[in-house]
């Protein structure tokens, strides 16, 4: 037993001499950048995409009776409590649809520390949603009964067993098991965490799921368009190959929902016992009759908004052991004068960096992005948002929506900076679009600003004012901001050894069965005595009546060094676009 140091230190030696103990010198680290830009051009020998599982595939068919649970999903509340979901019933589609009384079946969760042994019982909450099209030729659909049931009082860090479903009936699902997540602190850290964008349901989804389930993650992260659910009608092997000729009567594109149940079931042999946190993309938007928008998303999904403090499914925050985790809503408003923000201020404020040091987010459309496919598309989200995240240092920030793989040289205001994050685009889970493969700094790649209309929002469209593109668009070759760039399908997995120190990996699809060679791979370093944040400080005295020290938050100003470049200015932004 080591004697004389403070449990802290110990535990961070130790830390340490894990990563030693690594063949470090074949891994790069942050420190030793930033990195000269470096692109893998697509393999030709491989196939840019793959056609959608049809719905009769084994993992897409309904294979329980109509009682029973089926699209079983985790997802974190805190670290002493866990969201369990399902679905029963059937599910209807046609121009007539009557939906199910939520109330016919129980909702009920049977959880214990020993398999068989269930000493606990939770009730949930059930419900149903509708798709509505009431046009020539498109059809309605109502969901079956999806249940959500919060499981409170747990351990941190304990294995749990569980059964959902209705006992009355009797009908409960087959045993299923989790994990919670450990306590905040700076030396307690998710096993693996993994990160997947863009999935869809096609061949190569099937292949990114088989090969993230074999790295046997913790906890999943899913930064935003996940089903395709509408597109399927144009993508699908007997779908209409031009939406607008086969529908020209309809104002709004058809999503085929039943996509949605395919979906569960596809994911859940993984989600019905590793976590899943979500965050929308452009695909969930799916505008139906009267302007309802993200109706299945909200439905089908539970994540800790109230738990983080917000009232929006849209975006919210949690915590995963000494990582602090914010998804954020591109699809939502993000202005300066929104409700988003002002929540964003708020939860940037109340974190605490002695327990949880990594500061980490997420959401769908990147703001850095070298790609022809999306590029400067959410400029005006970048420019709301950005200086507040710069302030408070977060460590890292994951997107998804370009089809490929990119990893930024630390980067702000488009300006190389030791103590800015580390952007991570993960939008190749394998959708049926395709991966992409051209830059915009190639010959005649370079997108208009038309090119790239976002869905939500406005544009903020002009040349750079500085730097090495001064004057043009684009730049004309890969930008020093973007360390390296490769088309190809595949999901990342983030492992925090400390809280100074995080491994970073690209699993490309082609490589799983050879994983000597990931596509990318690099510890990610925090320096907080360089870059400090914008911190809590823990004042010496105690509260009166409390026993705990108060905390004085410093909310830096923004400094002139802080501005955004003037290309960024003038932004319109508009509502959401959803014809």
């Amino acid at each position: 037993m080591v004697t004389g140091f403070p449990a802290s230190a110990v535990a961070s030696a130790i830390a340490l001499i894990a990563i030693v103990s690594l063949p470090v010198w074949s891994i790069p680290t942050t420190l030793d950048g930033p990195f000269p830009p470096r692109t893998r051009r697509f393999d030709p020998s491989l196939r840019q995409g793959s056609d959608d599982l049809p719905m009769t595939d084994p993992r897409l068919r309904k294979n329980v009776a109509s009682e029973f649970p089926e699209q079983i999903s985790l997802a974190l509340s805190t670290a002493t409590s866990m969201w369990v979901s399902w679905v029963t019933g059937d599910a209807q589609i046609g121009k007539n649809v009557v939906p199910l009384d939520p109330s016919s079946v129980g909702s009920e969760v049977w959880y214990g520390t020993e398999s068989g042994k269930y000493t606990s019982k939770q009730k949930g909450v059930s419900v149903v949603y509708s798709q509505l099209y009431p046009f020539e030729g498109l059809l309605n659909y109502t969901s079956g009964i999806i249940h959500h049931a919060k499981l409170e009082g747990l351990e941190p860090g304990k294995t749990y067993y569980f059964k959902c479903g209705d006992s009355s009936i009797p009908a409960l699902s087959e045993e299923s098991t989790f994990q919670t997540m450990p306590e905040p602190g700076p030396n307690a850290y998710p096993h693996r965490i993994a990160l997947i964008g863009d999935l869809g349901l096609t061949s190569n989804s099937s292949s990114t799921i088989d090969h993230l389930s074999k790295n046997d993650p913790s906890l999943v992260l899913m930064v935003g368009d996940l089903a395709y659910a509408n597109q399927y009608i144009t993508t699908a092997d007997k779908g209409a190959s031009c939406y607008s000729c086969a529908f020209p009567n309809t104002p709004i594109r058809e999503t085929y929902q039943p996509r949605w149940d395919a979906w569960g079931r596809f994911m859940e042999p993984l989600t019905s016992k590793v976590p899943m946190m979500v965050i929308e993309g452009n695909h969930e938007i799916e505008p139906q009759v009267d302007g309802i928008t993200f109706m299945s998303y909200q439905t089908r999904f539970s994540v800790p908004s109230a738990e983080s403090g917000c009232n929006s499914s849209l975006y919210y925050s949690f915590n995963a052991g000494g990582i602090h985790f914010i998804m954020l809503g591109a699809y939502a408003d993000y202005n300066r004068t929104g409700a988003q923000y002002a929540w964003l201020v708020k939860d940037l404020q109340s974190v605490d960096r002695t327990s949880t040091p990594w500061l980490v987010a997420a959401w769908h459309p990147p703001w850095y992005n070298s790609y022809t496919s999306h590029y400067m598309e959410f400029e005006c989200m970048r420019h709301e948002m950005e200086a507040l995240l710069y302030q408070h240092r977060v460590d890292i920030v994951f997107s998804g929506h370009v089809h490929a793989y990119e990893r930024m040289n630390r980067v702000y205001n488009y300006t190389l900076d030791p103590c800015a994050p580390v952007y991570i685009i993960v939008g190749d889970g394998g959708n049926i679009e395709r991966v992409d493969v051209d830059f915009a700094d190639d010959p005649d790649k370079c997108p208009s600003p038309q090119d790239n209309l976002p869905e939500f929002g406005g544009i903020c469209p002009s040349n750079f004012t500085f730097g090495p593109a001064k004057g043009s668009y684009c730049w004309n070759k890969q930008p020093e901001w973007s360390a390296y760039r490769e088309s190809s399908f595949g999901h990342g997995i983030l492992e925090v050894v400390n809280s100074t120190y995080a491994l970073w990996t690209w699993h490309r699809n082609q490589d799983a069965y050879n994983e000597e060679t990931p596509g990318d791979q690099i510890y990610i370093v925090r320096q907080p005595n360089l870059c400090l944040p914008a911190i809590k400080v823990k004042n010496q005295t105690a509260q009166a009546g409390t026993g705990k020290a108060a905390a004085q938050v410093i909310m830096p100003s923004l400094q002139k060094d802080d501005e955004l470049p003037e290309f960024t200015r003038g932004c319109n932004s508009s509502g959401l676009r959803i014809s």
